[in-house]
């Protein structure tokens, strides 16, 4: 008898070791792994770099509160300062709470409530999150939601202006939905959002958990469409497994968030931080993001030669090193299948397989997945 609630469809997998691409299970049976923790572990499983960051926080000091100045927090938001353009940031425990950090900022700063984000978003499983997510499964079962959020299709510019109103306080979304699809919105349709959303005095905010820290070739998704949010949100890669959330806004955003407004018991912690600037000064090394996109650029290419005339296979999407695999059958019986052939996957949305490989894959591990992929899908 299990002691924990069944909230997860759980595999029959049980992790005794891992490291870079690769997990070890208790029964022995090695997987590549092309979930990354579904996008935690960019560098992969324990990279030597970030466990020695980590170790020498530890014989110092693992927690003390947010009422002391902590120089790592300092160095940690600078990084993601100057990667994203933006200001000012906030530490938190993981995406719900960046999110719902967002969220508060935007309503607190404007004097607004309402929430504009898009259908088949998913934003994370608090109350506000949840209500923030388009996507009804989500929400099933736990009554009335918050009601100051509403829902329009991605790349109809139709529906966002209907929407768009005084009462507007931000418009929320993903540059590419990861747990909805890989639907990736249109950089015309994205810079047309930005551009209404400011003329109606609404604010821009990005949801970066899966996309940002590198996974799409660049820090952080809304680069590629030259985009200018005023909050992006940060979780999952930033401390390649380390708890850690973030929001990051701009400087005219400060007095709505002074001191009392907000806070986290554990956002922020040391352990957490000394992970995270490992991991960002590897990832958003130039040279690194230039290496994601080539090794992206091999990944949709080896696909495309080893899934064509695969009748079941509709389509490749994603930017990067994340990609999916747009299927007219239901996605979930090819992650078994991959399973079964020891390599871990995941899906997105119903009928979509979603790759998520370790930032510094190698060209092998790559070969290795697409065969696998090909064998797994042509023997259906």
């Amino acid at each position: 008898m299990s002691h924990l609630f069944p909230t997860y469809a759980r595999w029959d997998v049980t992790p005794l070791k891992a490291k870079g691409a690769y997990l070890t299970a208790k029964d022995g049976k090695e997987y590549l792994d092309f979930t990354s923790g579904i996008s935690v572990c960019n560098l992969g499983h324990a990279p030597e770099n970030v466990k020695k960051a980590v170790e020498e926080q530890l014989e110092n000091f693992w927690h003390t509160s947010n009422l002391f100045q902590i120089d790592l927090q300092e160095e940690v938001a600078k990084q993601l300062t100057d990667a994203s353009g933006l200001d000012l940031v906030f530490f938190g425990n993981s995406g719900a709470e960046a999110n719902e950090a967002a969220i508060k900022l935007a309503r607190k700063a404007t004097g607004r409530t309402k929430v504009i984000t898009f259908i088949d978003s998913f934003h994370g499983r608090t109350f506000a999150t949840m209500a923030a997510t388009g996507q009804d499964k989500i929400k099933t079962g736990f009554g009335p939601m918050l009601e100051t959020f509403e829902y329009v299709k991605i790349n109809n510019l139709d529906g966002l202006k209907a929407a768009l109103d005084e009462n507007t306080a931000a418009v929320m979304f993903e540059v590419i939905q990861g747990e909805g699809g890989i639907n990736e919105g249109n950089a015309d349709f994205l810079k047309e959002v930005e551009k209404l959303a400011h003329e109606n005095g609404s604010l821009v905010i990005i949801d970066e958990i899966q996309t940002g820290i590198g996974r799409t070739g660049k820090p952080f998704a809304f680069q590629h469409a030259g985009l200018d949010p005023d909050i992006i949100s940060v979780a999952k890669a930033i401390a390649n497994g380390f708890p850690l959330g973030a929001i990051v806004g701009k400087a005219a955003l400060a007095e709505a968030f002074s001191a009392g407004s907000h806070g986290s018991t554990f956002g922020g912690n040391p352990v957490a931080l000394a992970a995270a600037k490992e991991t960002l000064n590897t990832i958003f090394d130039e040279k690194f993001l230039a290496d994601v996109t080539a090794k992206g650029e091999k990944l949709n290419s080896l696909l495309t030669d080893a899934l064509s005339g695969v009748d079941s296979v509709k389509q490749l999407k994603g930017k990067g090193l994340m990609v999916g695999i747009e299927l007219t059958d239901e996605a979930g019986p090819f992650v078994t299948k991959a399973r079964e052939h020891n390599l871990l996957i995941l899906t997105a949305g119903t009928h979509v397989l979603r790759l998520l490989p370790p930032l510094n894959v190698s060209d092998k591990e790559i070969e290795k997945a697409v065969t696998i992929l090909a064998a797994v899908l042509k023997a259906e």
